[in-house]
Parts: C-alpha cells; structure tokens; sequence
C-alpha cells in the first residue's frame, strides 16, 4: 500500500523559482506545475496557489523536501491543510473507493491523477474556510441592518470586504479546475475514467459548486449594501444642494434688504 498526502503549505509558490533549483527529474510542467520523480516510486507534485503533494515518501522525507520549498514559498503556512489517499496496486484492477484507490500498476500519468485531485480536494477545502468566514461577516452585516435599518460598515471597508471577496473568486477560477482534465486524460479512457471517478469519491464537483454558489450570494448582498450606501450618499448630496441654495436665496434676499435702506 503507498500513500498519496498533499498540503496546503502556502499562499503560493513560485513555479519558475522551483524549477531553477530543485534537484529531481521532472515529468511535467506548465506555468502552475511541477510533477517530479523524487526515486524510484516517489513522487512530488507542486502547483502554483500554494499546494504540494506527496507519494510514497515517509514523514522525514516529506520535511525535508518541504524546507527545500519553503524558500520559495509567498506566506509560509505553520499550520497546513492536508488530505491523504491511499493506493493499493492489484494487476488488472482500477477501482476507486471510499478508503482506498486501486491502480493496475504505479503508471507515473495515473499517479500524477490521483495527487492532482487530492490536492483539488485540500484546496476545496480551504476555499470553503475563507469562504464560510466571508459569509459569516455579511451575515453580521445583514443582521444589524435588519434590526437599526442602517449599515453598520463605512464605505471604504465595504470597498475593501468588495475587493476581499472578488479577489477570493478569482482565486478559485484560477487554481480550481474542477471542470478541466489534464491532456494525458484527452486520448487515454483508462485514464479519464480514473480521473472522473477520483473526481466523484472527493465530491469535488459538489463541494464546488457550494463554494461558488457562496460567493455569489456574498457579492448578491454587497451589491445590495453599495446601492444602500449610494442611495444615502446621494441623498446627502441633494442635502447639501438644497442648504447651498436655501443660503444662497438668503443672502440675495438679505441684499436686497440692504439696498432697500
């Protein structure tokens, strides 16, 4: 039985960093990616938005790998996210299951599936954390204006709470790619196949989906909490032009007053 274990270790990595100095052969690689093989059956699986994976490496080794990463690394994580899956080989079998992933064989592509998703799946996972305490706040937030009839937020912490949730959805859009498939999946039915049923067992389509329809109703809501505050700004304005010519009627009639004695 091998072990596939992935981490969220950071904010992000820098990919062409990495690749200038870390050691091992490299199998794959794009501009968010580096699959390595670590030794014979061994293998390390970087991604860009923070997240590396695991396979077949003990406790001390995966350490040891992650102080040569570090220094690449934006907002080195003390405290990490993690997922692990274990894989079971039995020739002429591929069956993913609750508790474990049956692969025919350790094929390096079928592998490289099964750390890709694990990591998908940590990541999920901390979406949903940021996620889940984006909404508590607007939950905060709609409460209060229920009870006073008013926002209890200035302008420019709505702006900065818009820009927060915009830049979370971004994220998500640009390292999740739920709906996507690795070209190694395109022509390979065994490998497709393993790829949509490791995407069924980690419920990523789901869990998603969740996220996505959270960050919806966030911004439903913010866009609501702008039209408020745009509608009391503009109230003021109108305020403030009819003072100025409330005033301005009063000084013409006081002049007026004056030339009269």
């Amino acid at each position: 039985m091998y072990t596939t274990v992935a981490y969220q270790v950071a904010s992000t990595i820098n990919i062409k960093e990495s690749k200038g100095h870390l050691p091992w052969p490299l199998l794959f690689q794009d501009s968010d990616e580096l699959y390595y093989k670590v030794s014979g059956d061994a293998f390390v699986y970087l991604f860009q938005y923070g997240m590396v994976s695991f396979f077949n490496l003990d406790d001390a080794a995966i350490a040891s790998i992650l102080q040569k990463i570090e220094p690449f690394c934006n907002n080195y994580f003390s405290q990490k996210l993690s997922e692990s899956a274990e894989v079971i080989v039995q020739p002429n079998q591929m069956e993913v299951q609750f508790d474990s992933i049956v692969l025919p064989s350790l094929d390096e592509e079928m592998i490289r599936l099964v750390m890709l998703n694990t990591s998908q799946s940590v990541a999920l996972d901390r979406y949903s954390e940021i996620t889940d305490e984006l909404l508590n706040e607007t939950k905060a937030h709609t409460a209060y204006l229920e009870e006073n009839g008013k926002l209890d937020i200035s302008g420019n912490k709505l702006k900065r709470f818009i820009g927060k949730t915009l830049n979370v959805k971004n994220k998500i859009s640009e390292n999740l790619y739920i709906f996507d498939s690795p070209e190694s999946t395109w022509e390979n039915e065994q490998l497709n196949k393993l790829n949509q049923d490791l995407k069924r067992c980690f419920d990523l389509t789901d869990r998603y989906r969740l996220i996505h329809d959270r960050i919806e109703i966030i911004k439903e809501n913010l866009e609501l909490f702008k039209d408020i505050m745009d509608h009391k700004e503009s109230s003021r304005l109108e305020w403030i032009i009819i003072i100025l010519i409330v005033i301005e009627v009063i000084d013409m009639f006081v002049a007026k007053l004056f030339n009269w004695f």
